[in-house]
């Protein structure tokens, strides 16, 4: 049976971006909400996961903890520690939120999903906590598949916005 022309390319876009989430989808190939559920319910060797209230969609060949991670790495302020401490290797929590020009607790929100999800370990010793990246190399792969799109970024640059805001004194 020959996949009809939307579900193809429904299945193009998620294997040219893995981890794309619904309404990003909906966005990218201007189709009703309706249109891309009926298609993604038949594309059944696609992994649909959902990573911090948004569903994402994956083709085959990534394990969870690459779903999770890709996920993750659409949002912009999470990939933006994550890059930090690629290049840092380890570094304290305030470090990392005065390097990004981040309140504190905006970094906070954002290290509770890469913890939770085994993208990023918090070390206490002596009182002191240190940030490291649990798996760099793969990270680092996953890093140059992922990007966030337009309207990621300037949802994360509100939240950033926001938070800046209710921190000033």
């Amino acid at each position: 049976m020959r996949m009809s022309e939307t579900r193809q390319r429904i299945r193009d876009h998620i294997e040219r971006d893995p981890g794309v989430h619904f309404r990003e989808l909906t966005r990218a190939l201007d189709l009703g909400t309706g249109q891309v559920q009926y298609h993604l319910r038949r594309l059944d060797d696609l992994t649909a996961e959902s990573v911090s209230g948004r569903k994402h969609y994956y083709p085959p060949g990534y394990d969870p903890w690459e779903r999770r991670t890709l996920a993750l790495l659409r949002r912009e302020t999470a990939r933006d520690v994550i890059v930090t401490l690629l290049e840092r290797e380890t570094a304290r929590p305030g470090t990392v939120a005065d390097h990004l020009g981040i309140a504190r607790s905006t970094l906070e929100h954002h290290l509770d999903g890469l913890v939770e999800c085994g993208v990023v370990e918090k070390r206490r010793d002596a009182g002191r906590v240190t940030l490291s990246l649990c798996r760099p190399v793969e990270t680092t792969r996953l890093l140059r598949t992922a990007e966030p799109t337009l309207s990621e970024r300037l949802t994360d640059r509100f939240e950033r916005l926001v938070d800046g805001l209710l921190e000033e004194p």
